[in-house]
């Protein structure tokens, strides 16, 4: 069973290095049964890209490192409008 207790406290602690780019993630949701973690990236991570990279090698290996139960992380900013990678 996914703790989403310490998965926020370990995206928090992903966060500031996202922000000294100039980009942010905010969590949007988490499947406890499949361990599937839904975030977004804003701001500089939106036009970059290196994002893909970032949420595949960094985020996504970070949480399942520290999380037991974490699955996969998907980035909702991707779909929000039809595939275009456009956050407002």
């Amino acid at each position: 069973m996914l703790d989403e207790a310490k998965l926020k406290t370990t995206i928090e602690a992903i966060r500031p290095a996202i922000q000294a780019d100039g980009g942010d993630m905010i969590l949007r949701g988490v499947d406890v049964e499949t361990g599937v973690v839904e975030v977004e990236l804003v701001g500089a991570c939106v036009s970059c890209p290196a994002s893909t990279v970032t949420l595949k090698a960094g985020i996504e290996r970070i949480l399942k490192d520290r999380v037991e139960g974490v699955t996969e992380v998907v980035n909702l900013g991707d779909t929000l409008l039809d595939g275009t990678p456009v956050s407002l």
